[in-house]
């Protein structure tokens, strides 16, 4: 099993930054995408950002060209960089990626952890 645990997450006036953490521990054998996901109050969990073992990224429309996915394969971990905040960012925010726990095991997805909250106020 994969463990992830997010961090970063806080109370932010609109426009300004937060930066996001996220660590996969656990038996990782390798790990190919990595994602950042969100859900809000009442909503569902959405997938707004991803980024490929190679580095190529992509991202929703509605957080493009103010959120930046990187990651760190030496310490298992990905971040995210969210500029311009603004307050239909408010969500509780997750990490997910496609892990294989030894080399021929079948990729799958990482226990969700409990997410971190970004609160963006007007």
């Amino acid at each position: 099993q994969v463990q992830l645990v997010e961090s970063g997450g806080g109370l932010v006036q609109a426009g300004g930054s937060l930066r996001l953490s996220c660590v996969a521990s656990g038996s990782i054998f390798s790990i190919t995408a990595m994602a950042w996901y969100r859900q809000a109050p009442g909503k569902r969990r959405e997938l707004i950002a991803g980024i490929a073992s190679d580095g190529s990224t992509n991202y929703t429309d509605s957080v493009k060209g103010r959120f930046t996915i990187s990651r760190d394969n030496f310490k298992n971990m990905v971040y995210l960089q969210m500029n311009s905040l603004k307050p239909e960012d408010t969500a509780v925010y997750y990490c997910n990626g496609g892990f294989r726990t030894s080399a021929d095991g079948p990729l799958d997805f990482g226990s969700w952890g409990q997410g971190t909250q970004v609160t963006v106020s007007a």
